[in-house]
């Protein structure tokens, strides 16, 4: 099992739990829309540190973007499984032959 399987496992986990105990759980009672804008600060804020060159910084900020991506995800009830079968679906084909058949 990866790291991602375990980070989204513990999200799933943590769904149930009391906000004041879990950022996660805080996350997820606050809804989908608020995931998905932390989402998107913290993309943001990893193309920032990209732009500068900052390994370290972007590194920190990578792991946030997919942490954020996962509680976004599991707000709206999909599945990391779901997401990797994508993968593995989109695998083999070229990204220009992929976005074209979209």
């Amino acid at each position: 099992m990866s790291a991602l399987d375990r980070l989204a496992e513990t999200i799933e986990k943590r769904r149930g739990v009391n906000p004041r105990d879990s950022w996660t759980a805080a996350l997820l009672a606050r809804g989908p829309e608020k995931c998905a804008e932390k989402f998107g600060e913290e993309a943001v804020e990893a193309i920032i540190e990209a732009v500068k060159g900052d390994r370290e910084k972007l590194t920190s900020e990578a792991a946030d973007v997919l942490y954020h991506l996962l509680v976004m995800l599991a707000a709206r009830d999909v599945p990391f499984g779901d997401v990797l079968a994508e993968l593995d679906r989109r695998e083999g084909t070229s990204g220009i032959a992929e976005k074209a058949s979209r």
